[in-house]
């Protein structure tokens, strides 16, 4: 909540809001994509699939403890996890729709004459990890995210996540990105990777 009250005008879901001007928040059984936006970090925090899929549970039943949201969450940390690791995107796909039960089958052709903006993670965790399993680098993997439309931001930070895990992020993306935060997220973000990255 500290930090949603030092952005109020982050973009959050009606939900969320609420919940940031709630005096005792409680999970609100959520079954949208935020949980999966925001759990990257977990993933280079554990040092093993079994911790990243327990902070991943623990980061989106804050907020988001349908089974829906957690299951998204839970998808997004195991591909970042797999990707830091060095898996092939083939091992990212086969373990995601194993042990999720998501069709990544398709390509991002297939899905972008019939996507419409969907905030649920099962209707746009599959789509975004796609637009990562179809690409050839960081900035293809944002371009098809956006290609979608849709929630094309939420679904970028989360393929971005799963990308910047698989490969570098290219330096001019870095440098503007970084320019963009104030400083109490950029200290935030210089602590998190001298300790995690």
């Amino acid at each position: 909540q500290n930090f949603g009250h030092r952005y109020p005008k982050g973009g959050y879901g009606r939900m969320f809001n609420n919940w940031l001007r709630t005096k005792n928040p409680e999970p609100y059984n959520s079954w949208g994509n935020g949980s999966a936006m925001r759990v990257s970090p977990v993933a280079w925090v554990g040092d093993s699939l079994e911790e990243v899929q327990k902070l991943a549970r623990i980061s989106a039943e804050v907020t988001h403890n349908h089974p829906e949201g957690i299951k998204g969450a839970l998808a997004t940390a195991d591909a970042i996890y797999l990707a830091r690791l060095g898996s092939s995107k083939e091992e990212i796909r086969d373990h995601i729709e194993i042990r999720y039960d998501y069709d990544l089958s398709r390509t991002v052709d297939d899905i972008r004459p019939y996507y419409k903006f969907d905030v649920s993670c099962k209707g746009s965790v599959p789509e975004s990890i796609i637009c990562f399993l179809e690409a050839k680098d960081y900035e293809d993997t944002i371009r098809n995210c956006i290609s979608l439309g849709g929630d094309a931001d939420t679904m970028a930070a989360i393929a971005g996540g799963i990308a910047s895990a698989y490969w570098e992020v290219p330096n001019d993306i870095h440098s503007k990105s970084i320019n963009r935060l104030s400083d109490d997220l950029l200290d935030v973000l210089i602590e998190f990777e001298k300790k995690f990255v």
